[in-house]
């Protein structure tokens, strides 16, 4: 496994992050995998150098950062381990289970740091923008985690860079511990933060741990549409995939990458990562593994060298996108 700061800290984390959303509770995804069924994938993930791991308060509301806890405190070293959660969706009926309220944002952290078993999250992050609460409100809430040492770096995901940038802004003029990483939906597929949320990371030296690396499964293969309801026990329950892949010139893009994996003799899976990784803005992918070959071809992945011509190949098919993932 090979490591890199992200962003501009000091702190290491593998090229490959685990997403944790695919284990909790069957009654919240039927794809999702128990705590006996996660245990390979953490103990595979912990043998092969992979340090960083993804979870969310929202994922089978809650199980999914217990059963990473448990999993990390039985596999892992936890001082050596980077493990993230983040905040924003609904946990509940009341008008302040979700959203970035001073109030929802501190005792979603303290509830996260109880099921997760541990007295500081390493990575706490929004996992949207909450509109309706002021800019100043959601920083200020956030930095007074990292004061009390309940957190010791801060994240987003997926907004527009008009909107990062003036959050970077406001922590900096107001002396708020500022977000070091950005969480956002990008792949072979969908590339347009390409155009102005990749530049500001690098600008601003935030690391960039995109979501969906692999687009729902799109690039590995296994669907034969965004309506394939047949293909994974995931496809027939992942009403978002055709509101985020619906472009037709997504499938030219599948297409080359089946012609360079079958060229180069590896996995879609693989050439398609492995093409991200090749983007200096990129940090670490978020990868998400119901099967241990999943995870073994994002290992894989991490050592591929594409050439020239391969990501060209990868790259011309591609034509401009609405902008998708940031309303949800």
């Amino acid at each position: 496994m090979k490591y890199v700061s992200l962003g501009r800290t000091g702190l290491k984390v593998s090229r490959i992050c685990l997403g944790c959303m695919s284990y909790g509770s069957t009654s919240w995804r039927p794809w999702v995998l128990n705590e006996e069924a996660a245990q390979p994938f953490f103990r595979k993930a912990v043998e092969s150098g992979i340090n960083f791991f993804d979870t969310a308060d929202v994922y089978s509301l809650g199980v999914s950062e217990e059963i990473t806890g448990r999993a990390l405190k039985r596999y892992a070293k936890m001082e050596e381990v980077v493990v993230a959660t983040k905040v924003f969706n609904s946990m509940g009926d009341g008008p302040n289970m979700s959203g970035l309220s001073r109030k929802h944002i501190v005792q979603g952290c303290e509830a996260s740091l109880k099921r997760l078993g541990v007295e500081t999250i390493d990575l706490y992050q929004i996992h949207r923008l909450d509109t309706r609460t002021p800019m100043e409100e959601i920083l200020e809430a956030l930095d007074h985690l990292v004061r009390q040492g309940k957190v010791r770096y801060l994240g987003a995901s997926s907004m527009y860079a008009w909107q990062f940038a003036k959050m970077l802004g406001l922590s900096e003029r107001n002396g708020w511990a500022k977000f070091v990483s950005m969480q956002p939906h990008y792949n072979l597929v969908y590339r347009e933060e390409e155009r102005e949320m990749l530049p500001l990371c690098e600008s601003e030296g935030v690391g960039v741990i995109p979501w969906s690396p692999l687009a729902r499964g799109l690039l590995t293969g296994s669907r034969k549409s965004t309506e394939d309801q047949e293909s994974t026990s995931r496809a027939g329950s992942d009403p978002f995939a055709s509101r985020l892949y619906d472009h037709p010139s997504d499938w030219d893009v599948v297409e080359a990458v089946k012609k360079v994996a079958d060229t180069r003799g590896k996995s879609m899976a693989e050439v398609a990562l492995a093409w991200m990784l090749s983007k200096p803005a990129v940090t670490a992918p978020i990868i998400g593994a119901t099967k241990l070959n999943h995870l073994e071809a994002a290992i894989q992945a991490v050592n591929l060298q594409l050439t020239k011509e391969d990501l060209q190949a990868l790259e011309a098919p591609y034509k401009p996108h609405e902008v998708r993932g940031i309303g949800f």
